[in-house]
């Protein structure tokens, strides 16, 4: 086989692990919305099987990067563009980490924690969620029409923006509205993990117009 037909072939199927990456990290993101819901209201059943389903798609996206940087590696240096596909990807493994501990520790909390707050961690969490909508869509633009990332880049960057902005909005309204050190602590942690989890997103984003400017 001609080198440029394994080029090919080990890109192909890197942009095909990348979109199963990020459709698993987009039923992650729906699982956690569920788990915030199912805090509120108490079913602490429900959310057991949701931090599972977010745990199991950790794993089945830190298995995909394995393999594919095994078969990335084979062909060594003649695939073009190897080291930013490979930051992509290891980048969506980081994503899921973060998700899987802003679920565990939100999982933690009771629900009179979010009584003055509940609205605002909403709309943080649905952000986040729609950040990952848009890394989807790159993603698949870059199987079809790589241009039309350029245009989709900079609304991850608002998105991310606008985390940002009600991140530390809620740090502050945190601050004065839950009074158990316990509590706090672990809320922080989760507005931490969600704002982290929003730049990695963002760094994926721009990674991806990277790899379409140069396709």
């Amino acid at each position: 086989m001609y080198s440029g037909e394994l080029e090919l072939q080990a890109k192909r199927k890197a942009l095909a692990v990348l979109q199963d990456e990020i459709g698993k990290l987009l039923n992650a993101g729906r699982s956690l919305l569920a788990i915030y819901t199912m805090v509120l209201n108490g079913n602490y059943d429900g959310v057991r099987a949701n931090l599972e389903r977010i745990k199991t798609a950790e794993d089945e996206i830190e298995n995909l990067r394995r393999k594919i940087t095994m078969d990335i590696s084979e062909i060594g240096s003649l695939m073009v563009n190897r080291e930013e596909l490979l930051r992509t990807i290891y980048l969506m493994d980081e994503i899921a980490g973060h998700m899987s501990g802003i679920a565990f520790r939100l999982s933690a909390l009771r629900p009179d924690i979010f009584k003055n707050i509940d609205g605002e961690v909403q709309s943080l969490l649905d952000l986040v969620l729609d950040e990952l909508f848009k890394l989807n869509e790159m993603a698949r633009a870059l199987s079809m029409n790589p241009l039309t990332i350029i245009e989709i880049g900079p609304t991850v960057q608002r998105l991310e923006k606008q985390i940002d902005d009600r991140y530390r909005a809620l740090v502050v309204k945190g601050l004065s509205s839950v009074t158990d050190t316990r509590d706090l602590i672990l809320l922080k942690d989760v507005l931490d993990g969600v704002e982290g989890m929003a730049d990695k997103c963002l760094e994926a984003s721009d990674h991806m117009t990277i790899l379409a400017l140069n396709m």
